[in-house]
């Protein structure tokens, strides 16, 4: 018995001391910029229509290498993998965002991944979320998340393009289009974000996803796999840049729209 308390003492010791180190580490990283989660908006001004593009993507790639988001006029969803912006577009087909292309809402930052976690066998997008969520060594700060692998499923969504006047994203969201992979390689990309930043991101997880051969993907909804290995970058500091713009001058940012929210990413 003594043996055994010893050896969890020893065992909890040792966890303690890494949480510790990577957080002290990612403190200092963060001090230098290089950890820091950079967001364009808020998502209850995406929730209330704000979609004119706030930032060109060119300048949102020089925040970060990883990342997603969406684009002006709410066309598509984003992806930023390796410091590529990819769109995933409504009609299920994928390409390189152009030069030109401008996003209202967006989060990227410098990935340099801090820890892996191996996944067994996952069932669902629940059973992910449930997994890492109780990896997570603090919950309190963001993570960004990284994998690479295969899939036996994957079911995504993303959005059409809009016209003014705009509609809230949960009258958008309720004809968006899906679409289902299966058995097919690919990579995940988002976010990890505190329970405090509701109102301004996504509390929680947002993971984006994209096929290996860069055909398809958007907004993660459900997947399955047999075993994956995953990237995470603790990530300390965030950054928000607000539009100038007058729509989200007058946008009512005062209700509460967790519910909203809720219905969009599930």
């Amino acid at each position: 018995m003594k043996r055994t308390r010893l050896l969890l003492k020893i065992i909890l010791g040792v966890v303690l001391y890494a949480l510790a180190v990577l957080t002290t580490a990612a403190a200092v990283k963060a001090e230098q910029g290089t950890d820091t989660l950079f967001q364009v908006s808020t998502i209850d001004a995406l929730l209330d229509g704000v979609y004119d593009g706030a930032m060109p993507v060119t300048q949102l790639t020089a925040k970060g290498n990883a990342g997603l988001g969406t684009f002006h006029a709410l066309d598509g969803e984003m992806a930023v993998i390796d410091g590529i912006v990819y769109q995933v577009r409504a009609d299920g087909s994928v390409r390189v965002a152009q030069p030109e292309a401008s996003t209202p809402f967006a989060a990227v930052t410098p990935f340099e991944a801090d820890f892996e976690l191996t996944l067994g066998n996952v069932a669902s997008m629940r059973e992910l979320t449930s997994a890492l969520e109780s990896l997570l060594p603090n919950p309190n700060i963001f993570y960004a998340i990284r994998a690479t692998g295969r899939f036996s499923k994957v079911k995504t969504r993303s959005v059409p393009r809009q016209e003014k006047p705009y509609p809230p994203l949960k009258v958008v969201a309720a004809n968006q289009p899906v679409f289902h992979f299966a058995d097919v390689p690919g990579d995940i990309v988002g976010f990890w974000s505190p329970a405090f930043v509701k109102g301004v991101g996504v509390p929680g997880f947002h993971l984006h996803f994209l096929n290996a051969e860069r055909t398809g993907g958007g907004h993660m909804l459900d997947c399955s796999f047999e075993n994956l290995t995953l990237t995470l970058d603790a990530t300390p500091a965030f950054t928000v840049v607000l539009p100038q713009s007058e729509d989200f001058a007058t946008t009512d940012l005062a209700r509460d729209r967790a519910e909203d929210l809720h219905k969009v990413e599930k």
